[in-house]
């Protein structure tokens, strides 16, 4: 089982290559995607739990809602939307605007900003 401090570390890695400068939209929104991931890692390590895999985000934070607490269902949605259709749209697709990237940025700055008052 990873860390927290592995997770945070990791989750501040993903996060600044998302933000260095060039970076192409593509591998903006994957980073961001990992970051997310990991920074909500984080946040079960904290509790001492594991989410293991992406696709258990959901499943994982409603069967232990001590992880998130009230930001629960708000990351895990912001998450999966961040995933299915962000990431989906703009990483694997080919028709996307500057708005669904910005749309994927919220949606992390989301997920971030909740999971960063569950670490205090």
């Amino acid at each position: 089982m990873a860390t927290l401090e592995l997770h945070l570390e990791k989750y501040r890695a993903f996060k600044a290559s998302a933000a260095a400068a060039g970076v192409a939209a593509e591998a903006k929104v994957e980073l961001l995607f990992l970051a997310a991931y990991q920074i909500i890692d984080a946040c079960a390590a904290k509790k001492g739990a594991h989410i293991n895999k992406h696709q258990n985000v959901r499943q994982e934070l409603q069967k232990n809602t001590a992880i998130l607490g009230a930001h629960t269902t708000k990351v895990w949605r912001a998450f999966r939307e961040l995933q299915g259709e962000s990431r989906s749209r703009i990483v694997y697709g080919a028709k996307w605007t500057a708005i669904d990237l910005h749309e994927a940025e919220d949606r992390f700055q989301s997920i971030e900003s909740k999971c960063l008052e569950v670490l205090k």
